[in-house]
């Protein structure tokens, strides 16, 4: 996954800010991100603090880490399998 130059206080900053009634593309310009970025971090993160915002991601790379794992053990079953089948 793509490290985000912004920390996750300055993506629920600019969504305070934008709550709190300034313009998106002034954001935007400032941050040198696209609107649509911004509207993606804004569903995205919408409504969360900072700490939530980590743990979000905390779980998103615990889950990817899991389905690593189950995928490569599904290959590895698959695998035995095979070879337990095959006649020699």
């Amino acid at each position: 996954m793509k490290k985000s130059k912004f920390k996750d206080s300055q993506i629920i900053g600019y969504i305070k800010r934008a709550e709190a009634g300034e313009p998106v593309a002034s954001i935007c310009r400032e941050a040198g991100i696209s609107s649509a970025t911004f509207y993606k971090w804004r569903s995205k993160y919408g409504g969360m603090d900072v700490s939530m915002m980590s743990r979000v991601k905390e779980l998103e790379e615990e889950n990817r880490r899991l389905k690593k794992m189950y995928a490569e053990a599904q290959m590895d079953s698959a695998i035995l399998k095979e070879a337990l089948t095959k006649k020699w």
